[in-house]
């Protein structure tokens, strides 16, 4: 069986490859324990400068975290603490890297694949990245430290990519902060050489390499942030719909629509994240991230969402409470509450 996740060292430059092409390199339990592992090991070696990560085929970086896995293995299981935990300890090990990582977001990068790519020093997006948060489709809440980048973001976007799991390419990630250099995918392969042949692999002997190219389309964001700002800028997720009903052009209505179709307790928990972790340093998100990924598999819109996307592929949920006034603050409470057993760095 040929290994999920691959390390190689060349000439200074740790390449790691996400191996799961058919799963378009979905991130388990044992490649988020493997790669930190690496990753630490690479921390203290003198002999690498620089790390680079990438996806096998041309479909995906990453299109997550194996959800499926944690569904079919039901609720209470210890693959649903397991794999968050070691899943976080890997993103805060990323974002506290102490070298130039370097992360080729070619294709789908969705959920935990941002966390494998956002949290690094270079970020590179390509005409085929495809980006998005999509945990309010499943009954979740955008996690893996989304809490640090999306309230980052340019005025509402963050909140607006959070809510909705809005899909965006090159541009609007270039826009958004979330990427910070932009190839076309035929020079990826290339790239890899470069790199490995660079003399200097500081973060700016690889910026020189990566260069300053722009996608030939513009941001889409940006052309609507004055729409996002006006809508999304408000208290709560009720006046945000209302306010988009009130817009009443087509993409306000259609976003609207798009809400009404998430689940609306990964909407308000969504919410209340995005607000609390504006003020948080990452590892105080990271636990509250971690709070709130144990209750959620502890509920019922997790496995529900997971169902009608991934598994029946009927797409037609039956969140539970299934409206937004049935969603209290003291449900809300109970996410947010400490555990007994809460996530820990080294």
């Amino acid at each position: 069986m040929e290994e999920e996740i691959l390390f190689e060292a060349r000439d200074g430059l740790g390449l790691v490859t996400l191996n799961r092409p058919r799963a378009l390199n979905a991130l388990s339990l044992e490649m988020a324990v493997s790669f930190k592992a690496m990753l630490d090991r690479w921390a203290g070696d003198p002999e690498i400068a620089a790390v680079l990560v990438r996806g096998a085929g041309e479909r995906a970086f990453c299109a997550g975290g194996d959800v499926r896995a944690l569904y079919h293995a039901g609720k209470g299981a210890p693959e649903g603490r397991a794999f968050y935990y070691e899943e976080y300890r890997l993103n805060q090990t990323i974002f506290r890297f102490g070298k130039p990582y370097v992360a080729l977001m070619d294709g789908v990068v969705m959920g935990g694949g941002a966390g494998l790519s956002v949290h690094g020093s270079h970020r590179v997006v390509t005409e085929r990245t495809l980006f998005a948060m999509p945990e309010t489709a499943l009954g979740l809440f955008p996690d893996i430290g989304a809490g640090y980048f999306l309230p980052r973001c340019p005025g509402r976007v963050g909140l607006y990519l959070a809510l909705t799991g809005g899909r965006i390419g090159s541009a609007d990630c270039l826009y958004a902060g979330l990427a910070t250099h932009y190839l076309e995918s035929g020079d990826l392969a290339g790239l890899v050489d470069r790199l490995v042949a660079a003399p200097d692999k500081s973060a700016d002997g690889i910026g020189a390499v990566l260069g300053g190219a722009a996608p030939k389309t513009p941001s889409a964001l940006a052309a609507r942030r004055a729409e996002i700002d006006r809508c999304f800028g408000r208290n709560r997720v009720e006046e945000i719909l209302r306010a988009l009903d009130e817009e009443g052009n087509d993409w306000a209505l259609e976003t609207a629509a798009l809400l009404r179709s998430r689940s609306p307790s990964s909407l308000k928990l969504t919410f209340r994240q995005m607000r609390e972790s504006a003020t948080l340093d990452f590892e105080d998100i990271m636990r509250m991230e971690f709070r709130l990924s144990q209750r959620c598999m502890a509920g019922h819109d997790f496995y529900e969402g997971v169902r009608a996307v991934l598994v029946d592929k009927d797409n037609a949920p039956r969140w539970q409470p299934a409206s937004l006034d049935a969603v209290t603050d003291v449900d809300l409470d109970q996410y947010f509450a400490p555990l007994e057993a809460e996530l820990q760095f080294a």
